[in-house]
Order: structure tokens, then C-alpha cells, then sequence
């Protein structure tokens, strides 16, 4: 991959169609979801071929990302522990199963890619999830992971941005305005993780190459922002890590 292929696809208006889709997350998650899942695909084929490539999604939910990864030629099976996931849009999804990412059902190295998208901050052990997912890639194969860091705007996702103030506070203070609790519970289906957190992972992790870190919604030009401590964990909305399997 060439630095100029990047710059091409991180443009501004990408950046711009991702934030409108964002907006729409809670009203039209199937619009967010299709758009990222687009998006998603055509980013990590800059690091992998997708055609004939068994491709595992760690957290897949509904399927959202199926028919974008079929549509590229691959071998799709996503996963998730939570069943009301599972079936958000009816039944569960053509490859969809029910597991949980940090004991993933698959033999040492039986993927080609093991992708997942904004699944490893409602995890609580997200070094395990991130063995995982390099345990299950072939030699050779590409491991591709985006999730939000805490201290982002949107860190405590729908209890945001009262996060900065704790997030058993922000927990609280949403079951008090709203008479129920978040989909993203703090303490149970959300923690804080930070970039540093996760890219000290990945320099230490002993079978993987850290190949790319990247902003993930940022246009080519800000994205030096991941190589400045504390910075980036505020500005950065969503991290991508790319690891290539030794």
C-alpha cells in the first residue's frame, strides 16, 4: 500500500459522509451501519485481497457487514455473544453465530482476516479479544480492528459527553433523565480503553506486525494526530489498527 492511495481515500468528504451517517446511528442504524460497513470494506482491501478470502467479524451483530463482504468475494462468518444483537433485525444472519470474542470457536490460524468494528470498548478483557483474533489468522493474514477510545467525544457512546465526569456517573445520570439504562452500560457491556492502552498491545504483541494506527473517520491530513500522546485520545473518534500475522 502507497501513501498516495491512502491520501486519496481519507478525503475530507469522506470523512464529512461518515460524521452525517453517524448522526443517524440511533434513528437509522440500518443507513450507519450500511455506510460503514462500505466504507469498512473498501479500507481494509487496502490491506488484504478479499476475493476468496475467509474473513471472521468478531461482534458482527445483525450482519450488517455481510453482504458488503460477500459482495467483495469472500467467505463471511461474523459472531457475537449477545443474542438481542443476534436477531435485531429478525432472525440472526445468514453465518451469524452465537460466541464470545474472547474465546473465539475457531482453530489456530483458520482465517484469512479477522476483522472487527467497534466491538473491543464493551469488552472486558480487550487484550485477550486482540490474542484472540491474531490466534485464529493464518501466517501471513491481516488482522483489522476499529474501536472507540474513552476519552473520545463519543467514549461513553449515548451517556456521552458525561463520560469525561466518570462513567458510573454518566450511567447513573442517563437512568435518571431517561427512567432506563443505556444500551451501553458502563462496568458491563462498555469500558474505557485508550489508544495508548491498545497500540501498546499491538508493538508487544509477539506474532503480529503492527502494519498501520490509524484515525479511523479522519481525512489523510489529520491523521499525524495518532502519533501524539494524550491528543489523540480526545480528537480521535475511532482508532483502526491494522496487524499483519507473522
Amino acid at each position: 500500500m502507497t501513501l498516495t492511495k491512502t491520501r486519496e481515500k481519507a478525503t475530507l468528504a469522506r470523512s464529512v459522509r461518515l460524521f452525517r451517517a453517524f448522526l443517524r446511528e440511533q434513528s437509522d442504524p440500518d443507513h450507519f451501519y450500511r455506510v460503514l460497513a462500505g466504507d469498512s470494506v473498501r479500507q481494509l482491501a487496502e490491506y488484504a485481497p478479499l476475493e476468496g478470502s475467509t474473513v471472521l467479524d468478531v461482534g458482527g451483530g445483525p450482519g450488517y457487514f455481510a453482504d458488503a463482504f460477500r459482495g467483495e468475494g469472500a467467505v463471511y462468518l461474523g459472531l457475537d455473544p449477545d443474542v438481542g444483537e443476534l436477531s435485531a433485525r429478525g432472525a440472526p444472519a445468514e453465518g451469524m453465530i452465537r460466541a464470545s470474542g474472547t474465546a473465539l470457536p475457531v482453530r489456530d490460524g483458520g482465517v484469512d482476516v479477522c476483522y472487527s468494528s467497534n466491538v473491543l470498548e464493551h469488552v472486558s478483557d480487550p487484550d485477550r479479544m486482540l490474542d484472540e483474533m491474531v490466534r485464529v489468522t493464518k501466517p501471513g493474514g491481516t488482522v483489522f480492528v476499529s474501536f472507540t477510545p474513552w476519552y473520545s467525544p463519543w467514549g461513553g457512546h449515548e451517556t456521552a459527553p458525561w463520560h469525561y465526569l466518570g462513567g458510573r456517573y454518566a450511567r447513573a445520570r442517563y437512568r435518571r433523565r431517561n427512567g432506563r439504562e443505556p444500551k451501553n452500560k458502563f462496568g458491563e457491556s462498555l469500558f474505557p480503553i485508550t489508544i495508548g492502552q491498545a497500540l501498546r498491545w499491538a508493538r508487544a504483541c509477539p506474532t503480529a506486525t503492527l502494519v498501520r494506527a490509524v484515525p479511523r473517520y479522519h481525512p489523510w491530513w489529520a491523521q499525524w494526530v495518532v502519533r501524539v500522546p494524550g491528543l489523540r485520545e480526545v480528537v480521535s473518534w475511532n482508532l483502526v489498527m491494522v496487524l499483519r500475522k507473522r
